[in-house]
């Protein structure tokens, strides 16, 4: 199960990176949560799209190092880099721990750093 969840995690990744984020939403459960540790926590996928409409002024680039999964949980170790509301692009690194359930995103805890 392990392999098959950090393939579910890549293939939602991909379409964020090409500005598809209705069907990267199709890869979250209903009441996903995502919890940016220390700043803000999103709860449901309504919510979700609202904070992706803001975020992703253009789809982020994803630099991804290291993907770890095991049992229900896959971690993905890296960078991301994305505009700001200026049109400035920033870079972050980040560790987001991610929680599957019956195959689709259920949980997010990502921290994030601006480089």
């Amino acid at each position: 199960m392990s392999a098959n969840n950090k393939t579910i995690l890549q293939t939602a990744n991909e379409f964020v990176a090409k500005g598809d984020y209705e069907s990267f939403l199709n890869y979250c459960t209903d009441d996903t949560e995502w919890n940016f540790i220390g700043d803000q926590v999103l709860h449901g996928k309504e919510a979700v799209k609202q904070y992706m409409a803001k975020a992703y002024i253009e789809p982020p680039i994803f630099d991804i190092e290291t993907i770890i999964a095991e049992g229900d949980y896959v971690t993905a170790i890296g960078q991301i880099s994305m505009k700001n509301k200026e049109g400035k692009m920033i870079s972050y690194d980040y560790c987001d721990v991610w929680l599957l359930r019956d195959g689709k995103l259920a949980e997010l805890k990502a921290f994030v750093i601006e480089r």
